[in-house]
């Protein structure tokens, strides 16, 4: 079983100097990863000022030595995908080949795609997020990508890289509320991280899985870690990771002590 923490960078939490110290923290206490919300405004109630993830994930790297690192989820289809490939791979060549990157739709809840004239249609992103995946994938191996679409466009490109994981970056998605569909998407990579999901739905997920791949072997199960939560049927069920999650109006004081109390163990 491995442990990682997942916060906002909202607050006291976007000063990146203080997320560093929370990195290298976890990195010593023997935590082993530390992955970050991707919000552009707040999808829960208050003022925050909100940080850049991958700008903070350079942080992150730059003060520590083991830990994964990544955002988890990135709402790809209100992303440029060359940036999102340039961002990624300078990250994980910074990082030594730690990146984890988590994948999802994203949501207007916040106003964070009609404030900014994206489309809100959840069919619509859902398809451009199964496309852009494929793409940021090929884009990644350094082959010469030609493609167009009504969601994509990619004009013989190619991407060339430093240092970094091979054959790729590992991949997860996001999937909330137990729905099957995102499952069935994860199958296709690296690991699927169920938001807001009771075990019935986690065990449905781990069987849409498997049903896909044939095998669960590789396969990243992660799951939330709130102090209310019972994890133990998590675990039973198939989570290979627990989440220790953090929420928008906590300090990097309460995530450190959390560490330290966690190295105690």
């Amino acid at each position: 079983m491995r442990h990682g923490l997942t916060m906002p960078l909202f607050g006291e939490l976007a000063d990146l100097v203080a997320f560093g110290d929370i990195a290298e923290a976890a990195d010593e206490a023997g935590v082993d990863g530390v992955f970050v919300w991707d919000h552009v405004l707040s999808p829960v109630e208050g003022q925050w000022a909100i940080a850049d993830p991958l700008v903070a994930l350079a942080s992150a790297a730059t003060r520590s030595r083991r830990i994964k690192i990544g955002p988890m989820v990135t709402p790809l289809p209100r992303r440029r995908l060359i940036n999102v490939s340039q961002a990624t791979l300078s990250l994980d060549q910074l990082s030594g080949g730690r990146v984890i990157l988590g994948l999802g739709l994203g949501s207007d809840r916040a106003r964070e795609l009609s404030a900014f004239g994206e489309p809100d249609n959840q069919a619509e992103r859902a398809a451009k997020l199964t496309e852009g995946a494929e793409l940021l994938c090929r884009l990644w191996s350094e082959e010469r990508v030609q493609h167009r679409s009504d969601a994509w466009v990619v004009d013989d490109v190619q991407v060339h890289r430093l240092d970094g994981q091979r054959p790729r970056i590992p991949i997860w998605f996001g999937c909330a509320h137990g729905y099957l569909a995102p499952a069935r998407r994860a199958a296709q990579y690296d690991g699927i991280y169920p938001i807001d999901t009771d075990v019935e739905g986690f065990k449905r997920i781990v069987d849409a899985v498997f049903e896909q791949r044939g095998t669960l072997d590789g396969f990243d199960f992660a799951c939330s870690a709130h102090p209310s939560i019972d994890t133990a049927p998590f675990i039973e069920a198939g989570a290979t990771w627990l989440l220790h999650a953090f929420w928008p109006g906590n300090t990097p004081d309460q995530v450190l002590r959390f560490i330290s109390r966690f190295a105690e163990r």
